[in-house]
């Protein structure tokens, strides 16, 4: 179904109706869950993004997160996605929570990145809960020189 049709250009419906219209094992309502849980997870993990003049640089909080618990990639169209997954603690014996309000489960961002960037050269660091990935730039083309056309006599 294509909601254009119906005077409705809205990029989220098409995109929702699209993840909901696949065919494949999961039933509807578990993608529908999954999907909710991607935008949940991605508008509850914030970034700042800098740009230096030879790189990116994104930087994300994830305290408590070891380097094996942070996956980071690059999808088609030149998307970094940075997700993971915070576990709660294993509870001990006799130990019961007051209170719990430092959040656990999926995270996941994902940066649309320019097409200067350059994604064979992309390096991720977690230090001290500061996940940095540093894109480097590609250096900017040369500028096209004039063709010279020898003019014969003929």
């Amino acid at each position: 179904m294509d909601f254009r049709l119906m005077g409705i250009d809205n990029p989220l419906i098409n995109a929702l109706y699209h993840v909901l219209d696949e065919d494949n094992s999961k039933s509807k309502s578990e993608q529908a869950r999954s999907y909710v849980r991607d935008a949940k997870a991605m508008a509850t993990t914030p970034a700042d993004v800098k740009e230096y003049p030879g790189s990116y640089v994104l930087v994300v909080d994830m305290p408590g997160l070891k380097s094996g618990d942070i996956k980071v990639q690059v999808e088609e169209d030149n998307v970094l996605v940075v997700s993971g997954e915070r576990k709660r603690e294993e509870d001990k014996e006799g130990v019961k929570y007051v209170r719990m309000e430092r959040k656990v489960g999926k995270f996941m961002r994902k940066f649309a990145l320019p097409e200067n960037a350059n994604l064979e050269n992309i390096n991720a660091v977690c230090q001290d809960g500061v996940l940095s990935v540093t894109v480097q730039k590609l250096p900017p083309p040369e500028p096209k020189k004039p063709k010279t056309i020898e003019v014969k006599i003929a």
